[in-house]
């Protein structure tokens, strides 16, 4: 009788072992197809930033060349003098002031 017991165990024991691993296929499929989604979406969120980033470094190259064009000594002086009415200084016009550094 005892063994018929152990017998039986073992029959429900392998009948619980089947069942999880039938039921653990469809779960490990589903995953996979979650992941692979995910790791689609991913790669296209990747592909996105990227194409921003290159945008980003263009517009910023842009953006460098046109200060230099407009920071120019050339193009100052010449706003200066035509539409401000600015004109260098000469050596009478400029007063130099020096400063010690004893505190009264």
């Amino acid at each position: 009788m005892n063994r018929l017991k152990k017998e039986k165990a073992k029959n429900v024991f392998k009948i619980i072992l089947i069942s999880l691993l039938t039921m653990s296929i469809p779960l490990m499929l589903g995953l996979y197809a979650f992941q692979a989604k995910r790791y689609t979406d991913l790669t296209k969120e990747i592909r996105e930033l990227e194409t921003k980033q290159e945008k980003l470094i263009e517009d910023n190259k842009k953006l460098v060349s046109e200060i230099s064009v407009l920071s120019s000594a050339s193009r100052i002086e010449k706003i200066a003098v035509e539409e401000l009415g600015m004109h260098k200084a000469d050596k009478d016009d400029i007063i130099r002031v020096e400063m010690t550094g004893e505190k009264k």
